[in-house]
């Protein structure tokens, strides 16, 4: 059974804002340079942080779920997102290329062994890395647990709208008629289309698309906050979800024996309609060593209250066992 959400003695709150000691671009290839920061204690417990999307981008907020006195703290761009170059790019851009890149992180950062937090793909990430580099990995701070399975592509595509019927008709009716049953393959006509005309009203209703579904409670804020940079998040999510986030059928769970002896958090939205929480529940099953935190009143967003507060507390509960 989940561990329901319940009070503490653990912090709940983020962390004060802070500045990076130190940031970077890192080549990678002839196409793609990845932008790095590095924020905390330098000789702390190195974290790295996986955003989600792919596309979304990391935030000067993300700093804030971690103790800068006990951890260093490692924030990136995956390839095409935020501030890496060039945005918006999926050419030599897979889930294979993003676990090299952590790599080539990892040894410009003379790091040995780093905890991992993600959430929503970024979750997916952590999981297909720490697979690949069991042996480079502390733990697993996971939150909105999302397997880049097909089934869960299609919910996102189709699904959610049974929960939210209006925001996915806004969606969809972008599309001619015709072009409907298939929504993916008609955004993907126009989301590459050179024509900024053509590809930024279509990237910022899949955006918008995906903000209108995240929380529990209507918050606009969190709509235009998606609209607002959406063409890399609709371009890298568009691309990934059509080649199954370059994943075999069932590949995180099949493979989780990598991975079951390492200590691991899992945090989900009750009400979560971009990744139902039944990925979370398999994740679970699979991993009973893993702590499960079910958070009766949210969705998706982890900036919803409840959501934050778990997450944070997992972090704090990582970091305690890491200091012992």
């Amino acid at each position: 059974m989940p561990r329901m959400d319940a009070a503490a003695p653990l912090r709940t709150e983020l962390y004060p804002a802070i500045e990076p000691y130190d940031s970077g671009m890192l080549p990678l290839d002839e196409i793609h340079t990845m932008y790095w920061e590095t924020c905390g204690n330098p000789r702390g417990v190195p974290v790295l942080f996986l955003h989600g999307g792919p596309g979304g981008g990391c935030s000067s907020e993300h700093r804030r779920f971690f103790d800068p006195a006990f951890f260093r703290i490692v924030l990136f761009d995956q390839r095409g997102a935020g501030n890496s170059t060039p945005h918006g790019e999926v050419a030599a851009n897979t889930t294979a290329h993003l676990l090299r890149d952590i790599e080539r992180l990892r040894h410009a950062l003379g790091v040995n062994r780093w905890l991992l937090f993600g959430g929503s793909w970024g979750s997916t990430l952590a999981l297909a890395y720490a697979q690949a580099q069991p042996d480079r990995v502390l733990g697993l701070v996971l939150r909105g647990i999302f397997l880049g399975r097909p089934s869960e592509i299609d919910w996102f595509l189709r699904g959610i709208g049974q929960v939210f019927p209006e925001a996915h008709r806004a969606f969809v009716e972008m599309l001619p008629p015709a072009e409907r049953v298939d929504p993916l393959r008609g955004y993907l006509r126009r989301l590459f289309d050179p024509n900024p005309q053509v590809y930024l009203p279509f990237a910022r209703a899949w955006s918008e698309y995906e903000g209108r579904c995240s929380t529990l409670l209507p918050s606009a804020d969190l709509a235009r906050h998606f609209g607002d940079d959406s063409v890399a998040l609709a371009r890298l999510e568009a691309h990934y979800f059509a080649h199954q986030c370059f994943l075999a059928p069932n590949q995180l769970l099949d493979h989780l024996y990598w991975i079951r002896h390492l200590p691991a958090a899992i945090v989900q939205g009750g009400y979560d309609m971009v990744c139902p929480a039944r990925s979370a529940d398999d994740l679970a099953r699979a991993w009973p060593r893993a702590s499960y935190t079910v958070v009766p009143d949210a969705g998706h967003s982890v900036w919803e209250p409840p959501i934050r507060a778990a997450v944070v507390r997992e972090v704090e509960a990582m970091k305690a066992a890491l200091a012992r």
